[in-house]
């Protein structure tokens, strides 16, 4: 290691630094501030190093490289992280259990994302793939005294466990044909030869269904809905945005190193997924009378619109990902940071019954609730329209007319169920006790300022997209895997 890798890996240093001295704030005195406060400041400083990071293209062989899209996708995961934390104290603050160990486990959870998207190397996909899968174990069952919350724990252990089974048989088989972990070696490697190997194209298989169910997607979604009812309100949330958003871009960065779309049949098993997932997520979020597992299914149709862009394999699709990654955060971060903000010591807000009537007991905090799920539907005036006006406009300049004409009758389907929770919310008010007992006014205060600047950022991202489009170009300059 070189010491000009220092300034390049900082903010992943700095999460190390932030987990350590948090876990030792720990050991001398238990203070719920204290630790809220440290990795607050951690999260800050991290986005903080990442700023001068812009405009290089910088490799620490063989392992990782700091390009201008590991850039845009750590900062996005690390502002991701930030707003869970954000939210995570209002939630943590009126329940029992120790609370300190969360916010450990969500900066380990944070560095392996961060890792991720900076790997070039199968060795660091792996680790920062550990890394993730092991905190969010114990952060999906950390209410020990909740069943379902032990239960969506083991069922995650399993799927993360039969994910990473299949990606290292994969990554196995790859290096036993081409003799190498790194991307662009085997990018070299492939074009050198005529005839792909029948046991490469085996192994780039495993990998995809291996990232397949770390990102959920049908037909590797199982227990998907089941883990996101389980846990936490902001673990959800995190598993939903960072944990997938860092998938998708170690898998853009993969694909496109090794050139994977000159496979047809890769492309069409991408294809196959895309369809099946906006069609069965959608229509299984339908029936769906809970909240979390309603957002769940929409996160599966969602990830399914997002590989309309990812099977684009040009500029426009990667920028037209960054985008619909960005719009996607905020407004999933929103709707579940809402069923945060109304659970209470007992239980999560996550039944449909909840929020009969919630504009008449907390109007902003349904108004902010609405502008999500209209972001989520694809209405004008949000980041979702915009987003998904990206992902349409990414599918026909390559043609996937079959993609598009999906995307335009799923998001038909998916308006329904969005306009019923709204219905909901909007009724009549039943004379039932407030869910979520009365917090410090600080605390609630907080929160309901970190709910307001997401649906702010909604709002701005839908009106005026111009400064974000920019932002995406301007990184993706030095994004070695588009020259």
């Amino acid at each position: 290691m070189r010491l000009n890798d220092v300034h390049y890996l900082m903010p992943l240093l700095i999460l190390v630094a932030g987990a350590i001295v948090t876990m030792l704030a720990v050991a001398v005195k238990r203070n719920h501030q204290v630790v809220f406060g440290l990795t607050l400041l951690a999260h800050l400083a991290a986005l903080f190093t990442l700023l001068p990071l812009r405009g290089f293209s910088y490799q620490i062989p063989p392992f990782l490289i700091v390009d201008g899209w590991g850039v845009f996708t750590m900062g996005l995961i690390l502002m991701t992280s930030l707003f869970v934390t954000l939210v995570s104290y209002a939630y943590f603050e009126q329940r029992e259990e120790r609370k300190e160990e969360y916010y450990i486990l969500l900066l380990l959870a944070t560095l392996g994302t961060c890792v991720l998207v900076i790997s070039q190397h199968f060795m660091a996909l792996f680790l920062g793939l550990e890394v993730l899968s092991v905190s969010l174990y114990a952060l999906i069952s950390y209410l020990r005294l909740r069943e379902m919350s032990d239960e969506a724990g083991i069922k995650y252990l399993i799927l993360a466990a039969m994910s990473s089974a299949f990606m290292l048989f994969g990554m196995a088989l790859m290096y036993a044909v081409t003799g190498t972990m790194s991307f662009t070696e085997i990018a070299v490697y492939l074009r050198s030869v005529q005839d792909i190997p029948l046991l490469f194209l085996t192994g780039f298989g495993l990998i995809v269904v291996g990232v397949g169910f770390k990102l959920g997607v049908v037909p590797f979604h199982m227990w998907a809905p089941d883990v996101y009812e389980g846990a936490p309100a902001p673990v959800t949330a995190y598993i939903a945005t960072a944990s997938k958003g860092g998938m998708v871009g170690l898998l853009i960065r993969f694909i496109s190193e090794t050139n994977g779309y000159q496979y047809p049949s890769l492309v069409l098993i991408f294809t196959c997924i895309a369809v099946a997932s906006m069609v069965a997520g959608n229509l299984l979020a339908l029936r769906q009378k809970n909240i979390k597992r309603l957002l769940a299914y929409s996160s599966i149709a969602h990830l399914g619109y997002l590989l309309i862009a990812f099977l684009a394999g040009n500029q426009l699709g990667v920028e037209a990902v960054g985008f619909y990654l960005v719009a996607y955060f905020i407004t999933t971060l929103g709707s579940f940071g809402v069923v945060a903000l109304l659970s209470d010591n007992v239980r999560d807000a996550d039944q449909l019954e909840d929020y009969r009537g919630l504009f008449w007991r907390r109007p902003a905090t349904a108004a902010i609730f609405t502008a999500m799920l209209l972001s989520l539907a694809g209405i004008p005036l949000t980041a979702g329209f915009v987003g998904k006006f990206y992902l349409l406009a990414s599918g026909v300049s390559t043609q996937q007319w079959l993609l598009v004409a999906m995307l335009v009758l799923n998001s038909v389907i998916g308006l329904y169920y969005y306009i019923k929770v709204i219905a909901v919310m909007f009724a009549q008010p039943e004379k039932k006790p407030e869910l979520r007992k009365v917090l410090h006014p600080a605390i609630s205060f907080a929160s309901g300022a970190t709910m307001a600047v997401l649906a702010l950022l909604l709002v701005w991202i839908g009106i005026y997209p111009t400064t974000l489009v920019q932002i995406i170009r301007g990184l993706l300059v030095t994004f070695t895997a588009l020259k």
